[in-house]
């Protein structure tokens, strides 16, 4: 599990980018890149970083499920992910 404080800091890093999106939108298409730098560094959506729903496990991230593939594969093998079972050939 991610500490509390790292899915806090995402969470709020989320706000700022949806906070400021349309605002950036505008700036970038005047072309304006001073006013473009003047705004905080978390607006921008390059700073995003894809997490686990679950347990907030930034690495081997599946965006289909939005889960991380440690806790894909305890919940598939378990059956709580509708359409998914285990393959074999």
């Amino acid at each position: 599990m991610a500490k509390e404080s790292m899915k806090a800091r995402e969470r709020k890093r989320e706000a700022t980018v949806a906070k400021y999106a349309e605002k950036r939108k505008a700036l970038k298409e005047a072309g304006d890149y001073e006013a473009l730098q003047r705004l905080p560094k978390d607006a921008s959506p390059v700073r995003l970083h894809n997490r686990c729903k679950i347990t907030g496990r930034p690495r081997g991230y599946m965006r289909t499920f939005g889960l991380s593939r440690v806790t894909f594969r305890e919940m598939a093998n378990k059956g709580l992910i509708p359409g998914v079972k285990k393959a074999s050939w």
